[in-house]
């Protein structure tokens, strides 16, 4: 799924002062989308072939754009993959969220995302109801194992889609290696997930914009946090949607995991702020976006380790914002 692209405070908007040398900046391309690092690395013991390596490692084992990774040839009955230890981290890290969340994270769903057109293929023209149903067939994270390396399907047509926490978690692959070569100062962003470590270069913790929803195109930002040994992912529904050219009504990417439908939930955008991997807060701002608003709330009331920024749509129409009791937000 492709996130909001969260403003980088350090990078972009309000740093006024010229990065020290010891701070090196690298940006690039990655999983479709843009990376921008920023990282305190006086001795020079990270280099762009390095991240460039992780990136293509990371795309091997989880991207369904690529023909040839792992997830492809699992998604098209290759029954000889044996996966490695990135997919199977990214695969109990969804078993467990998918199981904390009841299924609203659900990386299955991703035969629908396909259909109705927001996925790798080209989806299907004039998807009926009876269609949605049958393919609801093939849904379902519990019908996945994994043992001794090998994915077991319990339907072959089941299509397993992680690009709802792989970007967070390529940017954890990222972060990790950096701490493996002694780099501990580091804010590493990827399509507008963040893992952020150590402080600034102003001796600081990390300062992070979260969009506001703009419908008009425009980009401004709604509030403003900081990072402090954190990571942060933001899922939304406002910038990527299709219009069906018959009626000209507009359907989210979020796809409901219990109906097959694109989501019909009051959120705009669901920003969620952890002490955990990235991968990790990828998922549950994902899952809140299927959750819708109310539902959110009630999830997040038991999970005081997470902190969250919700976006939604009043009844009127109107911009409202929830945060939950333990996130500080900044002037």
């Amino acid at each position: 799924m492709k996130k909001l692209f969260i403003f980088l405070f350090a990078l972009i908007l309000l740093s006024c002062a010229e990065v020290p040398e010891t701070y090196r900046k690298m940006e690039g391309m990655a999983f479709g989308t843009t990376f921008h690092l920023t990282y305190l690395d006086p001795h020079a013991l990270v280099s762009e072939r390095q991240v460039d390596s992780l990136i293509h490692a990371v795309n091997r084992s989880l991207s369904t754009y690529l023909p040839n990774s792992d997830i492809s040839r699992i998604n098209r009955g290759d029954t000889s993959v044996v996966v490695d230890a990135l997919f199977e981290e990214v695969f109990r890290k969804s078993e467990q969220i998918y199981s904390e969340t009841g299924g609203a994270f659900d990386p299955t769903i991703g035969i629908l995302v396909n259909a109705w057109g927001f996925g790798p293929g080209d989806g299907l023209d004039g998807l009926t109801g009876k269609q949605v149903d049958s393919l609801m067939d093939f849904v379902g994270f519990d019908q996945l194992r994994l043992e001794k390396g090998k994915l077991l399907k319990q339907h072959p047509e089941t299509f397993l889609d992680f690009n709802a926490n792989a970007k967070g978690y390529g940017a954890d692959v990222i972060g990790r290696f950096f701490e493996s070569r002694g780099v501990f100062d580091y804010l590493v962003e990827i399509g507008g997930e963040i893992r952020a470590r150590g402080r600034n270069a102003e001796g600081e913790t990390w300062k992070i914009a979260i969009e506001k929803p703009n419908f008009d195109g425009t980009r401004s930002f709604q509030t403003v946090i900081a990072l402090d040994n954190e990571s942060i992912a933001t899922s939304g529904n406002y910038r990527k949607f299709k219009v069906d050219p018959a009626t000209g009504k507009k359907f989210a990417h979020t796809i409901d995991t219990g109906n097959g439908y694109p989501s019909q939930s009051d959120l705009l955008s669901a920003s969620v702020i952890a002490g955990l991997d990235c991968a990790d807060v990828d998922g549950y701002a994902t899952a809140l976006m299927a959750m819708g608003l109310e539902r959110s709330k009630q999830f997040l009331e038991t999970r005081s380790h997470l902190k969250a920024f919700l976006i939604f749509s009043d009844e009127k129409g109107d911009l409202q914002t929830y945060q939950t009791p333990n996130l500080v937000t900044l002037p």
